[in-house]
């Protein structure tokens, strides 16, 4: 198979969708890498690499698309690569289509087969190619939240872990998930006070036991969250349904409540956001805006902001699954796997995923029955 690899569009997104070690990989077991040049770079891997690996550095970003039967990339299509999206392609990355009508159109119109990262969900109901990243981007929500937490930058000015004879700063995170986790991890090991609120008694419950009582846990209902975001110095929102839409758990009156100078890091926003006061994602160029006196935090991609890190992590989750749609054909692996199954979003000009289709109010077809169909 003929495998290609694109530069990101992404405003300041410097990761890319494959190491050189994962090209060789996929080109020991027979396959063809294209890479388009510089592709590699913000994540410090040079053409040099891609080539000793055996990949073929092409100057074009249209060549790869057009020479391509799978395209890889880390985020979704950017609207200058509608054009290339094609019947007999396959694309896979992160595409958040519950969040964006204007590119599930764009998928559907194409006729491309578009298998989401952000929903290849095995039976036990995790997902292993969005955790690394949630697990960049929980760490990353508290390392963003307490640079803007800085008078300079308009916060509070409180110092997260304080000091001897002050008290550390407050930190919600709403949502339990691997996200949340991250968050609470790097909030606490800085010495913060930390509340953690989420509707999953069981999560919370193994959280405690997990922190040994040093966490506080809220279950999850309007009165909850309005009261502790009260007096929170940074929020983090954490809340996730795969491949749909998130609630809009903290409302414009629950901001409107908080402190000045208080952050809110929505790390939801690529599904839509959990904040209501938050109505569009920002990126690592402009990152935050203020309104009600809070700081508010909504990049896209924040692991973007460390791409090395992120490269690498993402291409450990995702090579056994390219080399298996790479070994096998997207078909026959899909057939196999039902982990990746789930992550088919867009088949044939029909959406696959219910979650999608219900987020655009557009015609739901099981991929069972439209995969017969090819």
């Amino acid at each position: 198979m003929i495998i290609g690899v694109v530069k990101e569009l992404k405003e300041q997104e410097n990761r890319v969708a494959i190491t050189p070690a994962g090209a060789d990989a996929l080109i020991s077991s027979g396959h063809q890498v294209l890479i388009e040049k510089g592709a590699g770079l913000g994540s410090g891997f040079s053409d040099e690499s891609y080539e000793a690996a055996g990949a073929t550095v092409i100057d074009s970003a249209s060549t790869v698309w057009e020479k391509s039967e799978l395209v890889i990339k880390v985020k979704e299509p950017h609207k200058s690569e509608y054009k290339y999206l094609r019947p007999g392609l396959v694309f896979f990355g992160y595409l958040h289509l519950a969040a964006d009508e204007a590119l599930t159109k764009a998928i559907v119109d194409s006729g491309v087969t578009a298998i989401a990262y952000e929903t290849v969900q095995r039976s036990d109901r995790s997902l292993p190619l969005l955790t690394p990243m949630s697990e960049i981007a929980g760490r990353m929500a508290i390392q963003e939240g307490a640079i803007y937490l800085e008078k300079t930058r308009g916060g509070k000015g409180i110092l997260l872990e304080g000091v001897p004879g002050v008290t550390p700063g407050s930190v919600v995170v709403v949502g339990a998930g691997t996200v949340g986790t991250g968050a609470i991890r790097r909030a606490m090991g800085l010495g913060a006070h930390v509340t953690v609120i989420d509707v999953n008694v069981d999560r919370l419950r193994y959280l405690d036991d997990l922190f040994m009582g040093r966490l506080e846990t809220l279950y999850s209902n309007r009165l909850n969250i309005t009261e502790v975001l009260k007096t929170a110095d940074l929020v983090v929102g954490s809340v996730l349904i795969p491949g749909a839409k998130a609630p809009k758990l903290i409302t414009e009156d629950m901001v409107k409540n908080m402190q000045p100078g208080s952050v809110i890091v929505d790390v939801a926003i690529d599904q839509g956001g959990c904040v209501e006061t938050i109505d569009h994602p920002t990126t690592h160029a402009d990152p935050v805006f203020v309104k009600h006196g809070v700081i508010h935090y909504a990049v896209a991609n924040i692991p973007g902001a460390v791409p090395r890190t992120s490269t690498l992590a993402l291409t450990n989750a995702t090579l056994p699954y390219l080399l298996k749609i790479a070994d096998k054909g997207w078909k026959q692996a899909v057939l196999e796997d039902p982990a990746l199954a789930k992550g088919v979003n867009v088949l044939n000009g029909k959406i696959t995923y219910e979650a999608v289709a219900n987020a655009h109010n557009l015609p739901y077809y099981p991929l069972e029955t439209v995969i017969k169909e090819i």
